[in-house]
Parts: C-alpha cells; sequence; structure tokens
C-alpha cells in the first residue's frame, strides 16, 4: 500500500506539537478526525506509532523514525509541487540562499550575465531551516554552513573562515587582540537549540546581537558576520584555536538543474578568483576548500 501523504502530515503534526488538539488546530480539521486519520496511519504501517495514556502523548521508536523520514518525505513533496508550478508558469528563474555574512551578490551578477533571461534572486536561510528550504524547494541553490543535514542534498565544499567572539563592548576580554577558547572558560554562551521545555533557540544574527549586548552570554561567529555587522554595544575577537566555519553549496539530491550547475560553477570561481571584478574575489579573505566536490 502507498503512503497517504496526507496521514503522514497529519502525524507530523501530532508528533511535533506531542498533542492532537493544537494539532487539529494547526491542521484546521476535528481533533476526531485527525485521530482517526492517525490511527488509520499506524494500520497502514503495522506500527505503533504513538502512545496515549493519562500523561500525554510520547512518540515510540517508529514514530520517531517516522517523524525523522516524514519531514523529508514532506519537504520533497513540497519541493516537486513548486518545482512543477515554476516551470508552468515561468519566467525562469533562480533563488539563491545564503546565510548571514556570505557574500551573494558577485555570483549573482556573474550568472545574470551568463544567463541574462534568468531571474536571479537571493534569500537569507538561518542555521535551523537551510535545509527545509532546499528541499521543498522555496530555494533552488544555497550557500550553507556547517553542521548540515545532508540526507537528500548534494554538497560542494567551497571555503573555510576562523571564527571570532561576539562579546559585549564592556566584557572583561573586549579589545583583546586575540583570544584562546581557554580564554573563554567559565564563560555562558548562547544555546541555538531547543532544548529545554519552554525555551526558544536563537536563530538569527540580530537576535544574537541583542541577546550579547543585553549580557545574556557570548558566542562564536564567522569572520564575515564580524566584518559586515557592526554594532557600538558589541565587540568581536579573533579565537585562534577555535574550529573555523565551513560555507558549502548545497542543492537538493536528483534536482540539480542546469542552472543550478552554472550557478555552482560560477560560486566555485568566484571564490577562488577565477571569475569576476577586480576586489570582488573572496580569495584575500578565506581560504577555498580542498577536496572532493561533493559530500
Amino acid at each position: 500500500m502507498d503512503l497517504d501523504l496526507r496521514k503522514v502530515r497529519y502525524f507530523v503534526a501530532v508528533a511535533e506539537l506531542l498533542h492532537f488538539g493544537r494539532a487539529a488546530e494547526r491542521l484546521h480539521i476535528a481533533q476526531p478526525v485527525l485521530s482517526r486519520q492517525v490511527r488509520a496511519l499506524e494500520k497502514d504501517l503495522r506500527a505503533e506509532l504513538l502512545v496515549r495514556d493519562s500523561h500525554g502523548v510520547r512518540l515510540t521508536d517508529a514514530g520517531r523514525q517516522l517523524l525523522e523520514d516524514g519531514r523529508q518525505l514532506l519537504n520533497s513533496a513540497d519541493g516537486t509541487r513548486r518545482r512543477v508550478l515554476r516551470a508552468a508558469r515561468g519566467p525562469r528563474r533562480l533563488v539563491v540562499g545564503f546565510r548571514a555574512g556570505v557574500v551573494v551578490a558577485p555570483a549573482l551578477r556573474a550568472f545574470a550575465a551568463a544567463h541574462p533571461d534568468v531571474q536571479g534572486n537571493a534569500r537569507r536561510v538561518e542555521w535551523d531551516d537551510q535545509e527545509r528550504l532546499l528541499l521543498d524547494a522555496t530555494v533552488d541553490v544555497a550557500y550553507v554552513r556547517r553542521p548540515v543535514r545532508v540526507a537528500g542534498l548534494e554538497l560542494r565544499p567551497l571555503y573555510r573562515e576562523p571564527r571570532v567572539a561576539m562579546l559585549r563592548e564592556d566584557h572583561r576580554l573586549a579589545g583583546k587582540e586575540e583570544l584562546s577558547l581557554a580564554d573563554l572558560d567559565g564563560e555562558r554562551w548562547l544555546r541555538y537549540s531547543d532544548t529545554r521545555p519552554g525555551d526558544l533557540p536563537i536563530r538569527t544574527i540580530e537576535e544574537k546581537f541583542e541577546c550579547i549586548a543585553a549580557g545574556t552570554a557570548i558566542t562564536l561567529v564567522p569572520r564575515s558576520v564580524a566584518e559586515q555587522y557592526s554594532r557600538p554595544d558589541i565587540s568581536y575577537v579573533p579565537v585562534t584555536d577555535a574550529e573555523p566555519d565551513e560555507v558549502l553549496l548545497a542543492w537538493p539530491q536528483g534536482h540539480g538543474s542546469a542552472l543550478v550547475a552554472s550557478f555552482v560553477e560560477i560560486a566555485a570561481e568566484i571564490v577562488a578568483g577565477v571569475r569576476g571584478r577586480p576586489g570582488e574575489s573572496l580569495r584575500g579573505n578565506w581560504a577555498p576548500q580542498e577536496g572532493p566536490e561533493s559530500a
């Protein structure tokens, strides 16, 4: 029996919220209907996905696996729908995602020169949605930063860059020429994942600014972020032994169009200094990544 995407979508909503009532509200359906559809999915798969008792709703091992696979499946289905509509509507378009600090304009200009009939757009992505926006075809190709969930994606490493400490301007270490990780022992660090009930993850560079300036914690950011974003209440100090940040190009596996392939090559040439106007090469600031073209 084929997997019913509608039932999977219903299950994912319940699995993410662990509450049938709130999931029904999100889906705009009645709760009894949602309960029947999830039970029907369990019957289809011959596996118990959720434990329902007086303590609430919990995922079984099978449920956790379906949540992981189901998200990717739904993203892939949404991506197929968007690509088909895009092809039907025209004109041709390429949407390039990028993380904060990454310079996209030189590659977009070079791409526009090579493909004047294609509309190129840029959209910023964040650490927690960079993969999803690729898989659901919101963006066609993206400059991403590690860590990357590689399932369903093709990757091409581009370059590494050093990291710097982001500190409040009156922090005890602000103004130093350089630091080591040992100098930062005992500091409170920003948390980027939602690991405690009720907590909200830190997502954007603007949220980092506000937390750091308020004295909540410190964090490390790529040097390019420090070069592009400045505030009088924020200080950046190089951390010499921090693991370098790595930037890669990513696109959906099996959906790499000729336009995506062209942009990938152009972007790699920009980083290497082969293409672009004087001063546009990134080579002077960052080290191109050696190694295989995909991983």
